[in-house]
C-alpha cells in the first residue's frame, strides 16, 4: 500500500492507495485536513495513521508547497519544515519520498484523461514535446515535463517567483506600488489566489474605482477575500472587482507566455491549482491566449501550443501515488 498526500499552503489531503489501478478514483481511505489547524505536518499524518486502523503502507510519497532539498522541506507560505527521514523514522514507513506539488501535478498531467480537462486551446500538439504547468493556487508553481525515450519525467522549479514584468503602464504603476510593500515582486504576489487582494489594494489606495459601501462591508466579513473579488467580478457587479481579476489573467498569461518560450512546452500547457476552474470563462477570453502568444518574433510558435486547464481538484495527490507506485516498485 501507498500512502499519498497533497501539503498546500492552506490545507492537506492524505490518502491510501492499496494498488496502482485504485489511483485515482478507489483510495482506501482518505482525509482533508485545515492546515491552520495543526502546529505541523507530523501531528497530522499520525492523527491519519491512527484513524485509518490500517497497516503501516510500505510506502509514502508527499507533494509539498515548497522546494525539496535532501529530503526537506519548509513550506513556503506555512511555518512547518517536513523531514523525510524523520517521518520514516517516527511512522515506520519503510520508504518515503517528498516532491515539489507542482511536480507531483507534472507527474499526474500524462494520466489525466479528456474529463479531467477544459482545452481553452487544442493548438498543434507535439505528443513527444515539453509540457508545462503553471498552477496558481495558493501561491503561484511552476513544473514541466520532458520526453526522456521511454516517458515523461516531471522536475519541479521555482519560476512562480520569478520578477514581475508589467505589459501596460497600469502594471508598471502596480509593481510601483507592490515594491514599496514588498521590495522583490514576484509573480506569485499578483496572480496566485493568496495575493489577489494586493491587486484590489492598488486600485483602491490609487482611487481608481470606487469601493460600493456593500462590497466593503462583504470583503471586511470575509476570512478570505478573494473569492468575494472573483465572485463579485464574474457577475459584473463592481468595476473595481472586474479589473483586478482582468489584470489577474493579463498577469497569469504573461507568465504562461514567459514559460512557452523558456520551456518550450509543444506538448501542451497545463493550468493547474485552485483558481483556473474558478474563472474558465473568463480564461476563454480572447486577451487571455493572446497575451500568452504576445511573444514577438514567437506568436506563431506560442499560439501553437495547446493550453489546458486541469479540472481534477486532487491531481497533486494523483500525481503523488503515482509517483509512490513507480519509484517503489522500481527499487
Amino acid at each position: 500500500m501507498i500512502l499519498a498526500g497533497d501539503v498546500g499552503g492552506t490545507k492537506t489531503v492524505l490518502a491510501i492507495y492499496a494498488g496502482r489501478t485504485q489511483v485515482p478514483a478507489n483510495p482506501v481511505y482518505e482525509t482533508r485536513f485545515k492546515n491552520a489547524d495543526y502546529a505541523c505536518f507530523e501531528t497530522i499524518l499520525k492523527e491519519f495513521l491512527d484513524h485509518t486502523g490500517a497497516t503501516t503502507p510500505q510506502a509514502a510519497c508527499f507533494g509539498v508547497a515548497g522546494t525539496v532539498k535532501n529530503r526537506r522541506c519548509r513550506i513556503t507560505n506555512l511555518p512547518w519544515e517536513i523531514s523525510a527521514n524523520e517521518i520514516k523514522k517516527s511512522c515506520g514507513i519503510p520508504e518515503v519520498s517528498l516532491i515539489n506539488d507542482l511536480k507531483a501535478i507534472a507527474v499526474a498531467v500524462p494520466h489525466l484523461d479528456k474529463g479531467a480537462l477544459f482545452t481553452l486551446n487544442p493548438g498543434k500538439p507535439d505528443p513527444l514535446g515539453n509540457m508545462a504547468i503553471v498552477a496558481p493556487g495558493t501561491g503561484l508553481g511552476i513544473a514541466f515535463l520532458v520526453w526522456t525515450g521511454a516517458r515523461y519525467r516531471a522536475f519541479a522549479s521555482e519560476g512562480g517567483h520569478t520578477a514581475f514584468s508589467p505589459r501596460d503602464s497600469r502594471e508598471v504603476n502596480l509593481l510601483a506600488f507592490l515594491t514599496r510593500r514588498y521590495g522583490h515582486v514576484s509573480f506569485e504576489r499578483v496572480c496566485s489566489g493568496s495575493q489577489l487582494p494586493n491587486i484590489y489594494e492598488y486600485f483602491l489606495a490609487k482611487k481608481i474605482f470606487p469601493e460600493p459601501a456593500w462590497l466593503k462591508e462583504k470583503l471586511a466579513a470575509a476570512a478570505d477575500r478573494t473569492p468575494v473579488i472573483v465572485e463579485t467580478a464574474l457577475k459584473k457587479e463592481a468595476d473595481i472587482c472586474v479589473a483586478t481579476l482582468d489584470m489577474f489573467v493579463h498577469a497569469l498569461g504573461t507568465i504562461t507566455g514567459n514559460m512557452a518560450v523558456t520551456l518550450l512546452p509543444t506538448g501542451g500547457i497545463y493550468l493547474g491549482g485552485g483558481m483556473p476552474p474558478r474563472i474558465l470563462k473568463r480564461l476563454a477570453q480572447p486577451d487571455f491566449l493572446g497575451r500568452i502568444a504576445d511573444k514577438g518574433r514567437f506568436v506563431s510558435l506560442c499560439a501553437d501550443m495547446p493550453v489546458h486547464v486541469i479540472l481534477d481538484p486532487e491531481a497533486a495527490l494523483h500525481g503523488a501515488a503515482w509517483y509512490g507506485f513507480e519509484n517503489f516498485t522500481d527499487k
